[in-house]
């Protein structure tokens, strides 16, 4: 791997010193997309591409605890991915289990997953279970794994919790359907209780959320990047600070 040039670490550590730290994110969500064309343009197999995706989250992660990001969210599997062929599928299930391996290892992150784990193969469920207990005593950032997950589930789970509660607790489901709010839907997100994300990233030039997050986004700011995401530099997301702390966020208002 070439070492980067001189100009480059100057323009990077200059970008670093001047960035606001009072107007950095808390919470940053990222969509990290384009590991298959990273692949097919690096003539390797997909597989090495999700390989070197999953080294991109760790690099990544570092320098969000570096920076002080209090939440992070990554969007790695979506429902719709659960349906890619098993030649592929298999393979990425594995790379993502050694992933949340090597994440417990550092003792930095406090790992929640989010998602529809029971559609997940039972082994990486459990797996991602577990993780919640290994890391909950560590410092932080807190760090959702978006697995198996797709935005309009989480809403429907979300109603269908409240549904369930109301049931429960016998409420009668007319006098819920009056007094139903914003609230009782963020109340039984897969992100209940955390902040929503000031800041959300997508790579490899799309521009669409993808259902990420689609709910807890009403107000977020947005930033679409042209590399895939294995090759995500520290530069760009320094850029991609730099470009939140010039918003002036309006939140509606």
């Amino acid at each position: 791997m070439a070492r980067p040039h001189p100009l480059y670490r100057f323009y990077e550590r200059r970008l670093a010193a001047g960035l606001d730290r009072r107007r950095l994110p808390k919470h940053v969500g990222v969509l990290v997309d384009g590991n298959r064309r990273w692949a097919r343009q690096s003539g390797t197999s997909t597989e090495a591409g999700h390989a070197a995706g999953a080294q991109k989250i760790v690099e990544f992660l570092g320098w969000c605890h570096e920076l002080g990001i209090e939440v992070v969210t990554l969007y790695i599997l979506s429902t719709e991915n659960l349906k890619r062929p098993a030649a592929e599928l298999e393979p990425l299930l594995g790379i993502i289990s050694d992933l949340m391996d090597t994440l417990t290892g550092q003792g930095i992150y406090r790992v929640q997953p989010v998602g529809a784990l029971e559609l997940l193969p039972p082994r990486l469920a459990a797996c991602l279970e577990d993780l919640v207990e290994r890391t909950a005593g560590n410092p932080g950032p807190h760090l959702n794994i978006a697995v198996g997950y797709g935005g309009r589930q989480e809403i429907v789970d979300a109603v269908r919790e409240v549904l369930t509660d109301a049931l429960e607790a016998g409420t009668d489901l007319r006098e819920l359907a009056q007094h139903l709010s914003v609230e009782h839907i963020s109340e039984h997100l897969y992100t209940r209780g955390q902040p929503d994300p000031d800041l959300l990233i997508r790579t490899s030039g799309e521009q669409r959320l993808s259902g990420f997050l689609m709910w807890q986004s009403a107000y977020s700011e947005y930033y679409f990047c042209e590399a895939l995401w294995p090759d995500f530099r520290r530069v760009d997301f320094l850029r991609a600070l730099r470009d939140y702390a010039s918003r002036q966020r309006r939140f509606g208002c």
